[in-house]
């Protein structure tokens, strides 16, 4: 009978801790919440789903729109939508889809760069949130509402392999929900698939039994919902070598000797041409001239 009163009274001291770490754990998380943060300190932010906060980033790194070359319209395009956007007028949800290192994600964050430092006020913040978090998106939504600033919200190399929770959520977030996206928040992706998803989900739920056609407007209705694709595209040598030539000027870093057979021999060995690549090539120049380069 000892026994088992002792027996009882553990398991009572177990609960009641049980319960002290769970209302503990339960006001740690109404303390971490994006929507009581202060999110005028800083021009940038990632997104940390595990906590719901959102990390400030001092230091952005990104070159200045002029230094991005063979890119010109889509500059232009995407800069005109996030003036726009900026200045409290409608603007729309893009997507920039193409060729891997050809400044996707750069062209976002040096856009973004420019039209904070010609705002006039509190420019959009710049606000990345991580692949594999996509599913907090519409809970951070909901706490940028309500914020006193406008947001990019920017999801670098997003895909998708399977039709999954992730999928459906951002699928509502820019247009299927029922509160739609907040009039102070415009969302930016980047992807090497201009449809999100691999034709093998295509050819996999096909033979589940859905009609070939609906699983392709399944495939395209997410991509549909940015009223902006911008394609991007591999560059030919011209476009390499001015890519090159431009960051040298920009850092000091040419000299009397002929660099353009080393700038072609450098993407000969890694298989492309590419911003990516012709960056790459520069980082190599700079180091061997004991210089240090970086945006």
């Amino acid at each position: 009978m000892q026994e088992l009163t002792a027996k009882q009274e553990q398991n009572t001291a177990l609960i009641a801790a049980i319960d002290r770490l769970t209302a503990a754990l339960e006001a740690q998380g109404t303390e971490k919440d994006t929507a009581g943060q202060d999110l005028q300190s800083a021009d940038a932010y990632v997104f940390d789903a595990g906590t719901n906060l959102l990390k400030s980033v001092m230091h952005v790194s990104a070159p200045t729109l002029a230094l991005l070359k063979g890119i010109d319209r889509t500059k232009r395009t995407l800069l005109d939508n996030t003036r726009r956007f900026a200045a409290g007028a409608s603007a729309n949800n893009a997507l920039l889809w193409g060729a891997r290192g050809m400044g996707k994600s750069t062209l976002i964050k040096a856009v973004h760069a420019a039209v904070a430092a010609e705002s006039k006020t509190v420019a959009p913040a710049l606000v990345e949130i991580h692949r594999e978090d996509i599913a907090s998106l519409p809970a951070l939504l909901g706490d940028l509402r309500n914020a006193e600033r406008s947001f990019i919200v920017f999801c670098d190399d997003l895909s998708f392999n399977n039709p999954d929770q992730d999928f459906k959520a951002l699928k509502s977030v820019l247009e299927g929900g029922l509160e739609g996206r907040p009039d102070n928040v415009i969302f930016y992706a980047t992807s090497n698939r201009r449809h999100l998803l691999p034709r093998t989900m295509m050819e996999q739920e096909s033979a589940t039994g859905i009609h070939p056609n609906e699983s392709m407007d399944e495939t395209i209705a997410l991509s549909d919902r940015f009223g902006l694709w911008l394609g991007f595209h591999p560059c030919d040598q011209a476009e390499y070598l001015s890519m090159i030539e431009g960051y040298l000027t920009a850092f000091d870093l040419k000299s009397n000797i002929d660099w353009r057979p080393a700038a072609l021999e450098w993407a000969k060995t890694r298989g492309n041409r590419s911003g990516r690549t012709a960056w790459q090539f520069v980082v190599n120049v700079a180091g061997e001239l004991g210089k240090r380069v970086r945006f």
